[in-house]
């Protein structure tokens, strides 16, 4: 797959193109990716999606910036995995903002994309004030000489409610509520945040269970409690209980995200590692003794361990 970073460069034609932010690469946007990938297939020509860097409301509007679910590379790499060629990232900016529905169709979609087909999904907005729409496109087609497609939201049951919307606000809700069982149905796969082990105060050596205490830069980390999951580092995989807290047992501190890894026993400080969200296990808890809190977290790894080895979700990307 091909990365491209900035529209300078960019010069297709008779291309599928399909543009949004993306961020999760949830089962909707799989759906719109799916839809492309045949209409280039059958069409002998590439699938490139356009997308942005940062989230366009840092520019938009920068107080309602929600918390990203996927990394730039994260979603990049989930692009690719779910059947796209090329990746257009463009940086947000002020002025790509500000222009209208159709000096977008003019000046970019045509200018450097020349698409033969164009497919979105029903939300799918561009242009100041976003007044661009899945319609704006098809009024124009003609004239350009594309066909569109627009894909019609896809639906989760959650929680009895069979005709929930998929989409990236609701995932954050779910997943800032700690129920990250129900965001993996949306996603199609767990939650997952990338970052790095960095090191920390040892207090989970000291209590029978270290833990590899997690960096994470910019994505959204899940509600503060006690997680059964996975880590993959090293290019080996582990079941690991995660905590989300600030060491409430200690007289608290800064949000940290740890994860002990099971039947696991060796150094692994400054490695890439990714924790995959299975299921919520209980909230963070202030425990009477180091020793009680001892007690629950053996509890927690046995949880832990049940669950992750019953898991039957379905991976896609």
């Amino acid at each position: 797959m091909q990365v491209i970073r900035g529209l300078e460069s960019v010069s297709f034609s008779g291309i599928v193109l399909t543009v949004g932010n993306f961020d999760g690469v949830h089962c909707g946007h799989q759906a719109i990716i799916a839809a492309g990938r045949q209409r280039a297939d059958s069409a002998g020509t590439q699938l490139v999606a356009m997308t942005f860097d940062p989230h366009p409301a840092t520019i938009i509007a920068p107080d309602r910036m929600p918390a990203a679910l996927t990394c730039l590379e994260e979603k990049i790499r989930l692009l690719e995995r779910v059947g796209v060629d090329v990746i257009v990232v463009v940086q947000s900016r002020p002025e790509f903002f500000h222009i209208t529905a159709d000096q977008f169709i003019s000046d970019i979609i045509m200018a450097r994309f020349k698409p033969r087909f164009i497919v979105e999904g029903a939300s799918f907005r561009f242009g100041q004030h976003r007044r661009g729409d899945g319609n704006t496109l098809r009024a124009v087609a003609d004239r350009y000489g594309f066909e569109v497609e627009i894909i019609e939201p896809i639906r989760a049951n959650l929680g009895g409610h069979p005709d929930t919307v998929i989409s990236s606000s609701l995932i954050r809700h779910l997943i800032s509520s700690g129920t990250v069982d129900q965001a993996a149905l949306c996603l199609g796969r767990p939650y997952t945040l990338v970052g790095s082990v960095v090191p920390g105060v040892g207090r989970g050596q000291k209590l029978g269970f270290p833990t590899a205490n997690i960096g994470v830069e910019s994505q959204m980390i899940p509600a503060e409690g006690i997680y059964a999951g996975r880590a993959k580092v090293k290019n080996q995989e582990f079941t690991a209980a995660i905590s989300i807290g600030r060491y409430p047992t200690f007289d608290g501190g800064d949000l940290l995200v740890e994860a002990h890894l099971l039947d696991f026993d060796g150094a692994i400080y400054d490695q890439a590692i990714r924790l995959e969200f299975y299921e919520w296990l209980r909230p963070q808890e202030k425990f009477d003794s180091p020793q009680e809190l001892s007690r629950q977290i053996a509890r927690d790894v046995e949880q832990t361990r049940k669950i992750v080895s019953n898991h039957r979700i379905v991976e896609q990307p």
